[in-house]
């Protein structure tokens, strides 16, 4: 089993270095998928109530031989609940599904800046972290306005931001913003998903060169940025590959060649995308 590092939230708790995402799986995908993931040694396990498998993922869990005081369930507040009595209770809608008696890590999936209300949400995962129903509480898809507006109406900021982040899309800026406020980078697609970018000529160069594969060299890229990526995969030997990359070490050149390339965006502009 490959044992996984981990990094300190600005709450204290702890996050392991890599994660299982499981969008699209459904409900039976996700069980078989995440059961597996657990006997590798993965332990952080990343779903939303808007992928439609948390019933999967909390079964998992719960047949696992794996203590649940050592395994990470991240679950996101979907956009139709925004608002603060609304996000109370699609908390509980989530907890119920999951089977669980606390979520580990709740984010909100995407501000909606038109919609205005993330700040209300953002409230009552306060209360929820207070009252001990969730360990961190963070966000995905938010920019660094988004951010600075949570800390500045209720002095609380974020433990993650889980953005779209791979060799196409860096975020320099954004990683930047992160580390001065004590935020950590969660890499959501960090494959590249849809994209042509496990062919690249360089990745195969960089990958030959230490006896891995591509995937493996943009994953290893992740974590040495201090990101923790959430590669999804319900396949058990892509699963382990994934997982592998904390036996080798990138130099700054290779670091430099991996994100060498033309940037583009894979998924939604978080100041415009709407998802509810």
């Amino acid at each position: 089993m490959i044992s996984i590092p981990t990094h300190t939230l600005n709450d204290g708790t702890a996050l392991p270095a890599l994660g299982l995402g499981t969008w699209p799986m459904d409900d039976a995908e996700a069980e078989r998928a995440v059961h597996g993931a657990l006997e590798l040694g993965y332990r952080l396990i990343d779903t939303a109530a808007n992928y439609r498998n948390e019933t999967g993922v909390g079964r998992a869990v719960a047949r696992s031989d794996v203590p649940r005081e050592e395994i990470v369930v991240t679950t996101k507040l979907p956009g139709r609940h925004h608002g603060y009595e609304e996000t109370l209770a699609s908390f509980e809608e989530s907890r119920a599904r999951l089977g669980l008696d606390h979520v580990d890590l709740y984010l909100i999936h995407w501000p909606l800046p038109r919609a205005g209300r993330y700040v209300d949400s953002w409230r009552a995962m306060i209360e929820l972290r207070e009252e001990g129903l969730v360990r961190s509480i963070g966000v995905s898809n938010f920019t660094p306005g988004h951010i600075e507006r949570l800390e500045r109406e209720t002095g609380v900021l974020p433990s993650v931001n889980q953005i779209e982040l791979h060799p196409l899309l860096p975020q320099e800026e954004l990683r930047a913003f992160h580390t001065g406020k004590g935020v950590l980078t969660e890499s959501y697609s960090p494959l590249g998903r849809g994209s042509n970018l496990l062919a690249d000529p360089v990745l195969a160069r960089v990958a030959g060169a230490h006896g891995v594969t591509p995937g493996q060299v943009v994953l290893r890229w992740h974590t040495q940025l201090g990101a923790v990526p959430v590669p999804k995969s319900a396949d058990p030997e892509r699963q382990r590959e994934n997982l592998d990359v904390f036996g080798f070490e990138l130099d700054a050149d290779e670091m430099r060649a991996v994100a060498d390339r033309a940037r583009r965006r894979l998924g939604g502009d978080p100041e415009s995308h709407e998802e509810f």
